[in-house]
């Protein structure tokens, strides 16, 4: 019976640390592995996400998105084997709603 293909990622955090590696069938989504940065996010860090919405993957240049497969995330090189995928963490919390005409940067004129 030939081994089921798994995708070893780890994800490289904000203060360069690193999660993982975990690994994952190349069918599993972006944000099921948001889902898991949340729920294996370390206690010791200053800046958590409170959410998957809160969290930005980044592979390769680009932010992935929530529908993604993590299958489509692989960078070939040539004849080289395949290795573990690092994907950049970001930790964007949500931004709550503003009244309207409220400045959020008093001094947003300034880099007109």
């Amino acid at each position: 019976m030939p081994e089921e293909e798994v995708v070893e990622i780890k994800f490289r955090l904000y203060d360069g640390s690193d999660m993982g590696p975990f690994r994952y069938s190349p069918a599993s989504t972006i944000a099921m592995l948001k889902e898991r940065i949340v729920a294996e996010w370390p206690k010791d860090k200053k800046i958590a996400p409170k959410g998957a919405n809160d969290i930005k993957l980044i592979n390769a240049g680009k932010i992935l998105e929530n529908n993604k497969i993590v299958g489509q995330c692989r960078v070939h090189f040539g004849d080289l084997p395949e290795a573990v995928i690092t994907m950049h963490v970001v930790v964007q919390p949500s931004v709550t709603k503003v009244k309207t005409g409220t400045t959020i940067c008093p001094h947003a004129s300034d880099f007109i």
